[in-house]
């Protein structure tokens, strides 16, 4: 006899014996499956990741083109930490599309108080989908949502100023109202812009002429992961120009380069001033990332006598006449003035000031 039916059947003689009537003893008999069943639907849903999510979670989930649920892999769902957010943290308390309070005309759920609309136009998903842009027509052309950008970037610098962004306000991505979420993807856990392999792809989204010059013969190497964007630029402001890292041009070049700082008995003054005077960082079709072939780009800069204006000639000869002197053969200028960047020749004589050897 199975053990159950048999306790049960203990149970009622013995209260029979005892003259207690059956239905008591009835009434003492666990509830029924579907009562408890209604029990555990009535009981307050569980959070899935951050706290208080559950009024979110019991829609939103990973089946979703842009999931939700991946924020616990992230920082932001870092539940031990007491400075983790919500969801009403970014998106407010959204009361009328949580209970779907529509005003009059409207077909479709409110949205929340404050979206974000993903990631730039281009960026698929974590989960490979592409993105797709609101059905709503933005007041802007161009805008793929209708919420101000600073209204949108508000809840990211409540936790996320100082340090790095500390020059962030005016600076030119705040200026011209990019969001934070442009470039930024929070619910995922590989955030493009945040690995070095990708991060260039959500730049070249606005910087379309840089996405061409890293693609020529001589360039940095971006595109196999070894130089980020981040590298030289801080994209959330700095104090320096094109938001380089340093405050200026060479002190930027110099974290790498540090052979070319100095410092020099004899000194070329571009490397001192401005690199960007002879290379371009991006890429260039000229060796050594050049902005043109010498010695057209040292005749720029250089006055036209002697036989740094004359005119370069095919031949190999050692004329000033012009046309006479091989200013165009092998390394051009760079045959004789091989310490380009600097010279530390003791002698005091034109060798040495000539930058030659």
């Amino acid at each position: 006899m199975n053990t159950a039916i048999r306790n049960r059947l203990m149970a009622w003689l013995v209260f029979t014996a005892l003259g207690i009537p059956a239905g008591a003893a009835l009434a003492a008999d666990p509830p029924p499956k579907a009562e408890a069943a209604a029990n555990a639907a009535s009981a307050p849903r569980p959070d899935m990741v951050l706290k208080g999510d559950a009024v979110c979670t019991r829609c939103h989930d990973e089946s979703e083109p842009y999931p939700v649920l991946s924020i616990a892999k992230t920082r932001h769902g870092t539940v031990a930490d007491t400075r983790t957010p919500t969801c009403t943290s970014c998106h407010g308390e959204s009361k009328r599309h949580v209970e779907n309070l529509r005003k009059e005309g409207e077909k479709d759920r409110p949205k929340p108080d404050r979206t974000f609309e993903g990631p730039l136009r281009g960026l698929g998903s974590a989960r490979g989908v592409a993105y797709v842009p609101p059905t709503t027509a933005p007041p802007v052309a161009g805008q793929r949502s209708t919420i101000p950008v600073a209204e949108r970037n508000a809840p990211c610098l409540t936790c996320h100023q100082g340090g790095k962004r500390v020059h962030w306000q005016g600076s030119t991505h705040e200026t011209r109202d990019v969001a934070c979420t442009s470039c930024h993807q929070v619910h995922v856990q590989h955030d493009r812009v945040r690995d070095r392999l990708t991060q260039s792809d959500v730049c070249f989204m606005c910087h379309k002429e840089q996405r061409a010059q890293i693609n020529r013969m001589s360039r940095h190497p971006i595109q196999e992961g070894k130089v980020g964007c981040s590298d030289c630029h801080n994209p959330h402001g700095t104090a320096g120009v094109k938001l380089l890292v340093r405050d200026s041009v060479v002190d930027t070049c110099y974290t790498c380069h540090m052979e070319k700082r100095g410092p020099f008995i004899f000194n070329h003054q571009p490397v001192t001033d401005d690199c960007t005077i002879c290379h371009n960082p991006h890429g260039s079709t000229v060796a050594n990332l050049l902005k043109s072939r010498p010695p057209f780009l040292c005749q720029q800069c250089h006055e036209p006598t002697s036989h740094r204006g004359a005119i370069p000639g095919l031949l190999p000869g050692t004329g000033n006449t012009p046309g006479t002197r091989g200013l165009t053969q092998a390394r051009t200028c760079l045959n004789c003035h091989t310490n380009i960047h600097g010279g530390n020749n003791p002698l005091n004589n034109a060798e040495s000031r000539s930058l030659r050897r």
